[in-house]
């Protein structure tokens, strides 16, 4: 009981430093693990752990192979909230790279780690191919982290985060297919074996993945679950999918897992945002568990087998030659320029599938006595915390020096997803500005998807809003909600990732009543509040452009728009295109040649042009 109560207290423990300290949870996790499991045993009286994992027949938490399952159930769980994560848009400027990264990025890694790993440790070629099968991954788990914490370009961003997620299950496939290799007794009979094996799971995987995501989607839509049971039903149903499709194909589980998040996170279902609240909670949750456990599985002796120079070659040759290698081949002709490739290169860290299935799969070899298994473990452990904690502590100092760390971002986040909202919106998207519009509102929400907006159902209030990885090249900040709570809050809680200078919003009614402003608010307009803003895109959806031929001129026709009943200016844009915000800036303004000002209600003249809603 104190063993079970200390890990999930350790492993609590382990993720508030890793929030603290802005590093990936998994470090601070291993190194607990660690210390609880094969450095214990240098302290202890009778040389044992003050974890121990597996029941060793006086003590230990899990007999026989149960460790083993509930690590695979756990795994299951946290891929299928990677999946419901994936978005389509996001991958469209990218696609084909990422397809290429999983692909021949994944071939690249499994040859060039096996060559090297076989020669520095004379390893059997099926031993050493199934450690490079299990390095073959990055981690959702470590990478998002990291993401958060850098403000990258979007396309280096979206890259990284969609392999570490769809290269999960792809790595999961070839580990599984070279152990099978490795558990044929008789070689020559590999290739059929293989073949069956791997169709099986490909079949099982995608099918079960595709069709068990539509029936949970039409069980959502005719509200046959009740809502106290939503989140416990999608926990059994996804540990439902993955134990029934490995019955039919072993471990096909994981593919289906997620392919059954993707499916879920990219049509149209009830209930999603809940649902990844809860999922998003539980994974934290057996992410700790599970870290602390498979590192406490450790044994002094494991470590002794790669305390020498040919480890530290080995992961050299991994990070410096096999991971560029594979990026730079995989990104050809992708438009992605050379700096952009070498981070990408520089960031793999190694996650919880690679320790997982090297645990399982290592010790199941040794129990057979499999020449060389013993290397598994132990070896995978020091990629993963190596990975780790090399990019941890490096990527964002890499990130500047090859210049995809974006200092100055024009994207725009728009908080509310009202029609005043939706309408300056679609019109910054128009004007090639890349906006995010958020609201707790689902119907909102989907209101703005269907006008093809990137708009997602966010809380503000939640106590890690700022660091979503879809933030991170956001420069700018319009709180356009009604109310004034929620606008200064949001302002505040973005204050980190954005300039106060930058962050704008409504005068509340309150304000306009009593005639007193707050002294640091910057206002989208300094006398018209959501409700005057909601009349007007009620009676005028649109925004209007009229074009400006001197500085003379723009203080005449801003006059006229602030006098005239039926008009709100907003923005005035400059001879490069870029937006500055009338109310705050101006005095600042230098008009020129293609300057426009720009403004919401009643068309002015026939010279403007009208972007219609």
């Amino acid at each position: 009981m104190i063993e079970l109560a200390g890990i999930i207290i350790l492993g609590i423990i382990a993720q508030w430093a890793a929030w603290k300290l802005k590093l990936p949870a998994i470090l601070p996790l291993i190194l607990i693990g660690l210390i609880v499991g094969p450095v214990s045993t240098l302290i202890t009286e009778d040389g044992s752990k003050w974890i121990e994992p597996v029941w060793n027949g006086t003590n230990g938490l899990f007999a026989g192979e149960s460790l083993f399952y509930f690590v695979s159930l756990a795994i299951s769980i946290i891929l299928f909230e990677g999946g419901l994560t994936l978005k389509k848009k996001e991958v469209l400027n990218v696609g084909p790279s990422i397809i290429r990264l999983i692909t021949i990025g994944t071939i690249i890694t499994f040859f060039g780690a096996g060559i090297a790993v076989h020669y520095l440790f004379q390893l059997s070629w099926s031993i050493s191919l199934l450690f490079s099968s299990l390095i073959i991954v990055t981690g959702p788990t470590v990478i998002t982290p990291i993401l958060r914490n850098i403000r990258l370009k979007r396309d280096v961003s979206a890259i990284l985060k969609w392999e570490g997620i769809l290269i999960d299950p792809i790595g999961a496939l070839v580990a599984v297919l070279v152990f099978e290799f490795i558990s044929v007794d008789n070689t020559s009979d590999y290739t059929q074996t293989a073949i069956i094996e791997f169709s099986k799971i490909v079949l099982f995987g995608f099918t079960f993945g595709f069709t068990f995501a539509h029936a949970f989607n039409f069980i959502l839509k005719k509200s046959l679950v009740p809502k106290y049971l939503l989140n416990v039903f999608t926990l059994a149903y996804v540990l439902g999918v993955f134990v029934l499709s490995d019955s039919f194909a072993h471990e096909s589980g994981l593919l289906s897992v997620v392919i059954m998040g993707m499916v879920l996170g990219n049509i149209d279902m009830p209930h999603l945002k809940e649902i990844l609240d809860f999922k998003e909670s539980l994974s934290v949750l057996l992410i700790s568990i599970l870290f602390i456990l498979l590192s406490a599985n450790m044994n002094v002796k494991d470590f002794d087998l790669i305390n020498n120079w040919q480890t530290l070659a080995l992961f050299g040759i991994i990070i410096l030659i096999v991971r560029p290698l594979g990026v730079f081949l995989s990104t050809k002709g992708s438009g992605l320029k050379f700096t952009e490739k070498t981070f990408i290169s520089w960031v793999g860290p190694r996650g919880i599938v690679a320790a997982g299935i090297a645990s399982l799969f290592g010790l199941k070899l040794v129990a057979k006595g499999e020449a060389g298994a013993e290397y598994i473990t132990p070896l995978v452990f020091v990629i993963v915390l190596g990975t780790v904690l090399l990019n941890a502590t490096t990527a964002r100092l890499v990130a500047r020096l090859l210049g995809v760390y974006v200092r100055s971002s024009k994207g725009i986040l728009i908080v509310g997803a009202s029609e005043v909202s939706r309408v300056i919106a679609q019109y910054l998207e128009k004007r090639n500005r890349y906006v995010v519009l958020i609201d707790n509102n689902a119907d909102k929400i989907k209101l703005a998807q269907d006008m093809g907006l990137n708009a997602e159902v966010v809380d503000v209030f939640s106590d890690d809003v700022s660091n979503n990885i879809e933030f991170t090249d956001i420069g700018y900040l319009l709180a356009l909600t009604g109310s004034k709570k929620v606008n200064t809050h949001t302002i505040h809680s973005f204050r980190k990732r954005i300039d106060a200078s930058s962050a704008f919003r409504f005068v509340s009614e309150t304000e306009l009543s009593d005639g007193k402003r707050d002294v640091d608010a910057n206002l989208l307009s300094l006398e018209d509040d959501f409700i005057r803003f909601s009349e007007l895109i009620r009676e005028y959806p649109q925004v209007n452009e009229i074009n400006l031929t001197s500085q003379e001129d723009f203080t005449a026709k801003n006059k006229q728009l602030t006098e005239q009943l039926n008009t709100i200016p907003l923005f005035v844009s400059d001879e490069k295109g870029e937006l500055y915000v009338i109310a705050a800036a101006n005095e600042k303004i230098k008009i020129g040649k293609n300057c426009k000002l720009i403004y919401i209600g009643e068309p002015l003249s026939k010279k403007q042009v009208v972007i219609d809603k």
